[in-house]
């Protein structure tokens, strides 16, 4: 199951700028716990999946997962000896941009020690810092 869009209504993006601080979606909404990335950066449809895989593993069967980031944005790659010119070259493969702050997964019905754990493994998998975080309760 690659994350990728089903359409997009341009083919191709500019690069974009990653500066400042995530605008949305930095407290855990959904699950008890989450993963929240301390860092800038790109993370790819493959990095993604392979951080699901690592925790639906690690819970066997138990709790239940939500992944709060999805891959929107095309990275282009021309061919390998290619001639300078000739236009951009064609869509390789698809990333999520993530600024500081920004809650990539969050896991409920599970213990804080099997969240924890389960997290940890995902995080090992990515490009970028994260830190362990919990729900906020609204009084």
């Amino acid at each position: 199951m690659a994350l990728v869009p089903s359409r997009s209504k341009f083919r191709k993006q500019q690069k974009g700028s990653m500066r400042g601080l995530s605008k949305r979606g930095q407290f855990v909404q959904f699950g008890e716990f989450g993963m929240q990335t301390l860092e800038r950066g790109r993370l790819t449809n493959q990095q993604i999946e392979a951080c699901r895989v690592a925790i639906n593993r690690h819970f066997s069967r138990k709790g239940k997962v939500w992944i709060r980031i999805f891959p929107d944005k095309p990275i282009t790659k021309k061919p390998a000896e290619t001639r300078m010119g000739k236009g951009k070259g064609g869509t390789d493969h698809w990333v999520a941009v993530v600024r500081p702050g920004r809650v990539l997964f969050e896991v409920g019905n599970v213990s804080r020690e099997d969240a924890r754990e389960a997290l940890a493994k995902a995080a090992a998998k990515l490009p970028v810092r994260t830190r362990f975080v919990e729900r906020l309760e609204h009084v």
